[in-house]
């Protein structure tokens, strides 16, 4: 199997939906020996009650931060608008620099057909920055990578689409048992989303949503809790299974 960089940058669009969709892998990986780095591209500026868009901003920075930390990760915030994110040629080379700086072997984000118009966004986005990563006429200052890295989509609160439809089965599951202390410290510090879950969602207890969701992921696969991840498989992209491999004793199949 060809050689890709111990390195996972994980691109989503909010403070949060690292620690939410795929923080126990990251501690798995990270306990493997890989560098992680966590990127949004918005800081989630919307995502306050009780606070303006640019308090809500520095607050979220400042979560997103501390819970970076708990893996010894990077965090960097792109800046977009939260609700308002645009797929622009500068969000595209924003990322294929990140990729290219890091030397990313394994690059995580939404899935296509998310249900919230901002994780598509940046779905697009990232897949299109992966894609041309190691190509020379790419306008950033940093060196093109050997490789194209790999690029892995993580599941949305439910395993539907934008209108509730089943979206298609996932290629494989994590077993994240072991490490979910680590992912609920991680999404413990995003505390300024418990309010606003409950008046945008009317979810009482976000963060125990989220672990349902893990444990409901884990039944299905016959294991306490679990994270689900599909391979990007298309044109352009390498295919060798590298996390699976990597993980393989905690890897589930449907």
């Amino acid at each position: 199997m060809r050689k890709f960089n111990n390195v996972v940058v994980s691109v989503h669009a909010h403070p949060d939906d690292t620690e939410a969709w795929c923080a126990g892998t990251l501690k798995l990986l990270k306990d493997q020996g890989y560098k992680i780095v966590i990127v949004t591209l918005t800081a989630g500026g919307m995502g306050g009650i009780g606070a303006t868009e640019d308090k809500t901003i520095a607050i979220r920075r400042e979560e997103a931060r501390k819970a970076a930390a708990v893996l010894d990760a990077e965090y960097i915030c792109l800046g977009g608008r939260d609700g308002y994110l645009f797929d622009t040629v500068e969000y595209r080379l924003d990322v294929t620099r990140i990729i290219r700086e890091y030397k990313a072997g394994i690059v995580m984000t939404h899935l296509p057909m998310d249900y919230h118009t901002d994780h598509r966004t940046t779905c697009n986005i990232v897949e299109a920055a992966a894609m041309v990563a190691t190509l020379p006429n790419v306008p950033v200052p940093e060196a093109p990578l050997e490789i194209t890295p790999l690029l892995y989509h993580t599941a949305p609160l439910t395993l539907t689409d934008p209108i509730g439809a089943p979206i298609a089965k996932p290629h494989f599951m994590v077993d994240v048992t072991s490490v979910m202390d680590t992912k609920q410290e991680m999404l413990q510090h995003h505390v300024s989303q418990k309010e606003l879950m409950k008046v945008m969602h009317k979810m009482d207890d976000f963060f125990g949503v989220v672990y349902q969701g893990n444990k409901d992921y884990g039944t299905m696969v016959g294991v306490d809790y679990a994270e689900v991840f599909w391979q990007h498989l298309g044109g352009g992209f390498q295919k060798d299974p590298v996390l699976q491999e990597e993980l393989s004793q905690f890897v589930k199949y449907l």
